[in-house]
């Protein structure tokens, strides 16, 4: 009786977070079964997920569309640049928050983290006007120069470094390292965990955009594929099934990418609250 005392919450654990599981991955299933299914098929069977005859057409659309894969190099030029531009500011501002003493240090951090309570939307109009007149509007560069700085990530990462020694660098300053050598030869290596952390968060953030390329790029070439699967609707309504087809091909790099790295999530994150 003991025993099946102590099992029971664990079944009924079990079950709740399998209910949980099923109800985050029906949306992929549907939207992977509608993919192979036809535009009228989508509304006349949407709850079955395995079609009774696969249509391929959907997919043949796709491959010979006149933008789409434009769209999908747009979107990995956007990632890869963010990527690259976040992880070398965002470090080196989180270095000095975490490793160097200077003069009004905590008073702009905090002053940093209370923008992070600005709702990101009111800003839409102000960012607008402001790549207007650098003459950045409409181009990919209205999408990465914003990317290249977060808050939060430099809050993470602060954490990050604070969990490193500092008998290390102590140790390099009197060697005669500088600040900057310690950074890129002491530190980053250290700093794996945290770099692909914030790598897998920008990537599916930045890949998954809609606002910022929808207000800010009006030409269709220019478009990434969250916003150039809008441009599957016609007249007649919106091609569900189109849609569909372009979304899982869009889904398939940073999909891939979070399967194969998501340890890092847990490492990373875990390893940065190690000191406040």
């Amino acid at each position: 009786m003991k025993a099946t005392g102590a099992v029971l919450p664990k079944v009924l654990v079990s079950a709740a977070l399998l209910a949980v599981a099923l109800s985050m991955v029906s949306p992929l299933l549907f939207m992977l079964s509608s993919s192979f299914k036809s535009s009228a098929e989508v509304f006349s069977a949407p709850l079955q997920l395995v079609p009774s005859r696969p249509y391929l057409g959907n997919y043949a659309t796709i491959l010979h569309h006149e933008y789409y894969f434009r769209w999908y190099l747009n979107s990995v030029i956007v990632v890869a640049m963010s990527v690259l531009l976040r992880g070398f500011f965002v470090s080196l501002a989180a270095y000095a928050f975490a490793r160097l003493r200077f003069r009004g240090r905590e008073v702009m951090f905090l002053a940093l983290l209370g923008t992070m309570m600005i709702p990101y939307d009111t800003t839409i109009v102000a960012r607008f006007l402001m790549y207007k007149y650098l003459g950045i509007i409409d181009t990919l560069w209205a999408i990465i120069l914003p990317a290249a700085f977060d808050v939060f990530f430099i809050f993470m990462m602060r954490q990050f470094f604070k969990g490193i020694p500092f008998e290390l660098s102590e140790a390099a300053l009197l060697d005669g390292c500088s600040h900057f050598r310690i950074f890129v030869r002491i530190v980053m290596p250290l700093a794996v965990p945290a770099l692909l952390t914030m790598t897998l968060f920008t990537l599916i953030w930045v890949w998954n955009d809609f606002v910022n390329p929808y207000v800010f790029i009006s030409s269709i070439r220019s478009e990434t594929v969250t916003v150039g699967l809008q441009y599957f609707q016609g007249r007649a309504g919106a091609n569900y099934a189109l849609q569909m087809a372009g979304a899982t091909f869009g889904v398939l790099l940073p999909l891939v990418l979070f399967v194969f790295n998501q340890r890092y999530f847990v490492q990373g994150i875990a390893t940065s609250g190690l000191k406040g």
